[in-house]
């Protein structure tokens, strides 16, 4: 006769919130018109506070996944740096997939290599 065995409880730790919209942009160098690599990209949710950052890629862009709500999104500018142009405040509900939330940066030394 066969005994019946119970499987054990695994906990995993807090699980993360639930991801159901994505936003995704660029950042470039408005006098030369190239990509800013390797820059951080803050995202608050107006409501909470809670952020999230990703850096830009090779090609200048950056995408994040995050829980419906409102973000603002921000660029860590550098000395000297600031905005042309930046993305408003954005709303994410499930599913949603927010593009073209780009910046556009003056004053920038250096755009290689960044």
């Amino acid at each position: 006769m066969l005994s019946a065995c119970s499987a054990p409880l695994l906990d995993f730790g807090s699980r993360p919130p639930s991801t159901e919209g994505t936003i995704a942009g660029s950042v470039s160098e408005a006098d030369v018109s190239l990509p800013v690599m390797n820059r951080r990209v803050i995202v608050t949710d107006v409501r909470s506070a809670a952020k999230y950052q990703v850096t830009t890629a090779l090609n200048g862009g950056y995408t994040v996944q995050l829980p419906k709500g409102t973000y603002r999104i921000e660029l860590a500018l550098e000395s000297g740096e600031s905005y042309l142009t930046r993305p408003s405040d954005t709303r994410v509900n499930k599913g949603d997939l927010e593009l073209h939330r780009d910046f556009v940066i003056t004053g920038t030394q250096q755009p290689y290599g960044r």
